[in-house]
């Protein structure tokens, strides 16, 4: 192996992937007890990549990695964003943008007449990456930060594991934080190794450790309609039933509305999240 920009790929992988801790893959002890350092087929498996290509990696062969494949070793490498693009430009790719997410874009007219038109019962409209693309009047009643939020951060996940209000609202937070990560992962198979689903996981990772153990665990879910409940500070306990559809002439939006259930006299309370 020669010296240059594939050797030293090569060596600052195998390096990183010496120094992380197993427990934080939910990974037991190996040899006499050693609980760090990921084994090659680990990292590899992770990654999407066979264990003889990652070998090949490590070794600074001369092949050429996509940019998709770089961006998925570093993501569960876990590098910071300073070593993500390190990274990236030993492979020969440029750094993404900043900011890390995105801005969506706009949706087109007639889903936000549908939105419209749903009031009082809250609903929003989600892109492939679980941005929050357009909302009615009644959500952002329920969740005022959709508001407020930079275009940027409007994004489901972001808001759910690292807004206090979110969390305050859903009495089973746990539970429900875990099943909404289900389906975008469920979701998300085909973008799996994208740029915009690598950043989205890297900066998740580094703002909340619940989504690292929760995206850790792998857990993949079809989305079903079900029963959601939400305790609001202003109007009290609402009770819905969450829908989601898919326009036909818009099939990369989901719309998602909480239809209100005569629990808890939640017709009455939804109505009152318009007077914000």
């Amino acid at each position: 192996m020669t010296d240059g920009p594939r050797a030293e790929l090569g060596t600052f992988l195998r390096r990183r992937r010496n120094e992380v801790v197993r427990a934080d893959y939910d990974l037991p002890p190996v040899g006499r007890g050693r609980t760090t350092g990921l084994r090659r087929e680990e990292i590899a498996f992770l990654s999407g990549v066979s264990v003889t290509w990652y070998t090949w990696l490590e070794q600074g062969r001369d092949i050429n990695p996509s940019r998709q494949v770089v961006d998925a070793v570093a993501v569960n490498l876990r590098l910071t964003e300073a070593e993500h693009d390190y990274v990236l430009g030993l492979a020969g790719f440029a750094p993404p943008p900043r900011p890390v997410l995105a801005e969506p874009a706009p949706v087109p007219s007639h889903v936000q007449h549908l939105l419209d038109a749903l009031d009082p019962a809250p609903a929003f409209a989600l892109t492939p990456h679980w941005d929050i693309a357009a909302w009615n009047r009644a959500y952002e009643g329920l969740f005022p930060a959709v508001r407020d939020a930079e275009a940027t951060q409007r994004n489901l996940l972001q808001f759910i594991f690292t807004d206090p209000w979110v969390r305050s609202m859903l009495p089973d937070w746990e539970r429900t934080s875990r099943q909404f990560l289900a389906e975008y992962r469920a979701e998300a198979g085909g973008r799996a190794g994208g740029p915009q689903h690598v950043r989205l996981v890297g900066h998740l990772r580094a703002e909340s450790e619940e989504f690292s153990r929760a995206w850790d665990a792998h857990e993949v879910e079809r989305f079903a309609s079900r029963r959601r409940e939400f305790l609001h500070p202003v109007v009290g306990r609402l009770v819905f039933e969450q829908v989601n559809v898919v326009p036909q002439d818009a099939p990369d939006l989901h719309v998602v509305s909480y239809l209100p259930l005569p629990e808890e006299g939640t017709p009455a309370a939804a109505a009152r999240l318009l007077e914000g």
